[in-house]
């Protein structure tokens, strides 16, 4: 089942249109907002993204052979509006990010997430390499040019049960709500937010690499760092639907491909995503 994106866009402009009316209705001699501080506060969201990359060198090593695939080019494996994002037994297979964090102080807060990216590498695409590897030739994959071209009985190569990205964040945010005229903000509250982010890589990496048996576990890959911007809009107190710009690099030098962890793999490339959540933001 999937959602009219139209439908949905248009019913959260309506809802924020209205709220936004009456939340320019100024009332005098009422006690602080709730939405005033922020400090003690604690926050968690879900929600989808979408994943860009940065073309990558990805070096195979093991039984006596290294080789290095040029510019290898990344794309990611979105689901779309779908009822996947809240169906409890499905809910890990989409593109997702979970995050939990608590206010420091009115404007920074510190946080904990995870961000469940996934990266393919297309096949039946002409690469360059360099380096040696067993069995050159009766994969289908050499090229009269020096080239490879990326078959499945090559060489096959995602991080689909997840480029998960597990990582802290400190954040800040700021209330623009007067620039848009909103006088009430426990009504509606506009914010922007900013921030950086570091942690580790723990993949499960779907790779079939000539013709061994896969690796199929999580491990720890490498590390991470990030930054983002970002607009919130909270509305009634302790709701909120914010969306980000997120931008980082990633450096693993560690990825298992085979059964056997006879050969390994490495590879860094820097990312851009864009994450769309729906959280609330409440005191304990």
């Amino acid at each position: 089942m999937k959602f009219n994106l139209k439908i949905v866009a248009l019913t959260i402009l309506t809802t924020l249109s209205s709220l936004t009316a009456l939340a320019q209705i100024e009332v005098t001699d009422s006690p602080q907002r709730y939405t005033a501080n922020n400090k003690g506060k604690f926050y968690i969201y879900w929600g989808g993204n979408r994943g860009y990359y940065s073309k990558s060198d990805i070096t195979f090593r093991g039984e006596g052979h290294q080789f290095t695939l040029h510019d290898v080019p990344a794309f990611d494996k979105p689901k779309g509006w779908h009822i996947d994002y809240i169906n409890p037994t499905k809910m890990t297979i989409p593109q997702t990010n979970l995050r939990v964090g608590y206010f420091i102080s009115n404007k920074y807060n510190v946080s904990l997430g995870v961000d469940h990216m996934k990266y393919v590498m297309p096949q039946n695409r002409a690469v360059d390499i360099t380096g040696t590897y067993p069995g050159a030739g009766s994969y289908g994959e050499l090229l009269p040019n020096g080239q490879v071209m990326l078959t499945e009985e090559f060489l096959t190569f995602e991080h689909t049960d997840g480029l998960n990205y597990v990582n802290a964040e400190i954040n800040r945010v700021d209330d623009i709500s007067k620039l848009f005229g909103i006088n009430n903000t426990d009504v509606i509250q506009v914010n922007t937010t900013y921030g950086l982010g570091a942690g580790v890589l723990y993949p499960k990496t779907n790779a079939q690499f000539l013709s061994k048996e896969r690796h199929d576990a999580f491990h720890v890959s490498g590390w991470g760092a990030s930054a983002k911007v970002g607009l919130n809009i909270t509305f009634l107190k302790h709701f909120f639907v914010q969306v980000e710009a997120k931008g980082g690099y990633i450096n693993m030098p560690n990825i298992y491909i085979t059964e056997d962890n006879s050969w390994k793999a490495k590879q860094d490339f820097n990312f851009i995503q864009i994450p769309l959540v729906f959280g609330g933001i409440f005191r304990l």
